[in-house]
């Protein structure tokens, strides 16, 4: 069963699934009594735990690798990395929930086995903010193997193309005073992505989406810290039954591997150190 936790923005009431067979990531996202996450509206790469993880609002990928996979290096027996990493379909180890008369949040801890050999723990804490209208995720990758791995990670925020009409746009810190349509690009599939810049006021970087036609004109917003997350991804497909479209803070720009390690973009997480990622989103 997933763990729910539930909220209050200004126009009503949601609640998000947590899935524990999955990093705690959720399952989806129910605003008034309307699941936006796309549901069995998506693509299949022939991967089951990335066709389990699309069809919810959030899924991680990482914290060894993120998109689509490569050789692991050091190996010369062909060992590749998981699609979009060693996170996603991994059951949580131990998950406690705030007491009844303290701000509600959810803990989790996720050990992770690695495309490597290595071993990192995953610790998670959701939480709903004071005024129960934003979610919050803060979450710390350990290392806590033998040796370093460098870390990767994107959280990938799927939303059902049904939600969404044409007056709908994606707008952000990035976009400067720019409107973008959410069927960006050409055909029936397509994807960007470029540097999140964030405000000077707190170094997180925001992008919306909306208006909702299924949420009476309301609009989705995610907001993010760029220290770890510098950059932004998007995602779309049309195709075939698929009707889904992704927002997805990612801590790596479109590379290979290879080419990210000589540019020097792929640092080393030794035993024992840890890196933090944040993200919030509401509906306003």
């Amino acid at each position: 069963m997933p763990l729910t936790m539930f909220g209050r923005d200004g126009e009503g009431e949601f609640q998000i699934l947590l899935d524990r067979r999955s990093a705690l990531d959720i399952g989806a996202f129910v605003v008034d009594g309307v699941d936006i996450s796309p549901g069995t509206a998506i693509p299949s790469d022939g991967d089951r735990r990335i066709d389990h993880a699309l069809r919810g609002f959030l899924f991680t990928c990482g914290p060894d690798h993120i998109r689509h996979p490569e050789p692991v290096e050091g190996f010369k027996d062909g060992r590749r990395f998981p699609l979009h990493g060693s996170l996603c379909g991994t059951p949580v180890r131990r998950t406690e929930m705030s007491a009844p008369d303290e701000p509600l949040c959810c803990l989790a801890e996720t050990e992770v086995p690695l495309a490597n050999g290595g071993t990192a723990l995953v610790s998670r804490r959701w939480a709903i903010s004071t005024d129960e209208s934003q979610v919050l995720l803060s979450d710390r990758v350990t290392n806590t193997g033998a040796k370093p791995f460098a870390p990767m990670l994107m959280y990938h925020v799927n939303i059902g193309g049904r939600m969404l009409g044409d007056d709908t746009y994606i707008a952000g810190t990035m976009f400067g005073n720019e409107r973008w349509p959410w069927r960006f690009g050409d055909g029936e599939s397509a994807h960007f992505c470029l540097p999140a810049a964030p405000t000077a006021i707190d170094g997180w970087a925001q992008v919306s989406l909306g208006p909702f036609e299924a949420l009476s004109g309301r609009t989705l917003i995610v907001r993010f810290s760029t220290a770890t997350l510098p950059f932004l991804q998007m995602w779309r497909c049309q195709r075939g039954p698929a009707d889904v479209i992704s927002i997805e803070p990612v801590s790596h720009r479109i590379a290979k591997r290879t080419d990210l390690a000589a540019a020097g973009e792929m640092p080393m997480l030794a035993p024992g150190e840890t890196v933090d990622y944040t993200l919030a989103f509401q509906i306003r």
